[in-house]
């Protein structure tokens, strides 16, 4: 577990920063698009998909470190890093919903399981 673990969670990783980025290039390009066009596109709702996306995969590949784990200073740091990635996670939602609401539309968050 020791050998294969840290691989893993280093694909985890960049599938993260792979979905932020692609979300980045999507957003930029709609937006240049409807700046020279009257097509709206939900820039922010896109970006901020992305960003919470991507926030999840990075967030289970530090939940996949504390496995690998061995003394408490890396656990405090850790778990600093889990609290701020989801503090961060919920203000997108929240960014998202309000978004919604403002438009006059209800957020429908779909269960999964």
């Amino acid at each position: 577990m020791e050998i294969w673990l840290p691989e893993i969670i280093s694909l985890i990783e960049i599938a993260g920063i792979l979905i932020i980025g692609v979300g980045l290039f999507k957003s930029f390009y709609h937006y240049i698009i409807s700046s020279f066009t009257s097509r709206r596109y939900p820039i922010k709702l896109e970006l901020a998909n992305a960003l919470a996306l991507g926030l999840e995969f990075k967030m289970g590949a530090e939940i996949l470190k504390t496995v690998i784990i061995r003394t408490m200073d890396e656990i405090i740091v850790l778990g600093a890093i889990i609290l701020l990635r989801a503090i961060l996670s919920l203000l997108i939602h929240y960014e998202m919903k309000v978004d919604h609401e403002y438009r006059g539309e209800k957020l429908e968050i779909k269960d999964q399981y």
